[in-house]
């Protein structure tokens, strides 16, 4: 049996703190089985054995009875992850731009319209060096280059302006969830 990602959204900043072995237990606890998590930013790796959609829903419920705030879950497969990868135009393009700390891939709710994410494009172009793209299957690529905390585009402000609710994860922490993913079970 395969494994699949839940990325909790809001997870660990602002103010939303929660210890990973405490989010294990509350999924234990709700009856989820074989859970594992890969660094502090709500990463849950579980076993393919329940449908995406609702298995969004039940995080999102767990969270918010037990730590008491909302949180987004977008599931994906070790396949997905892959693409979000591989598909990224910005990973791996030398210098111009952002680090693998830098270069994220936006898990998305749905896919959101190609004229609004072309409209917050171009409204961007002149206020920053960071670089957007819409990827195909619910994703955003987006290059931060001089990082998050000086970037205009916030997760609130992309939700807004797509009509959707993301949650992001970095080359980097990608790689070591799909390396985990892919571990043997």
């Amino acid at each position: 049996m395969g494994r699949v990602v839940a990325f909790l959204g809001s997870i660990n900043v602002g103010g939303n703190r929660i210890k990973m072995v405490d989010l294990v237990a509350a999924l234990n606890d709700a009856g989820f089985e074989d859970v594992s998590t890969v660094a502090a930013s709500g990463n849950v790796i579980l076993p393919d054995r329940h449908d995406p959609a609702m298995l969004e829903m039940r995080l999102e419920s767990v969270v918010q009875q037990r730590f008491g705030f909302k949180s987004c879950a977008m599931v994906r497969s070790a396949d997905e992850i892959r693409s979000a990868i591989l598909d990224n135009p910005f990973h791996g393009m030398g210098p111009q731009h952002g680090s693998d700390k830098m270069v994220h891939s936006i898990f998305l709710s749905q896919q959101p319209d190609p004229s609004a994410v072309d409209a917050l494009i171009e409204e961007h172009r002149t206020k920053g060096s960071e670089r957007l793209a819409l990827g195909s299957n619910r994703v955003l690529f987006l290059d931060y280059v001089h990082g998050v905390g000086v970037s205009d585009l916030s997760n609130k402000l992309l939700e807004r302006r797509l009509g959707c609710k993301g949650t992001a994860r970095n080359m980097t922490s990608l790689k070591r969830i799909l390396a985990k993913m892919e571990e043997p079970a």
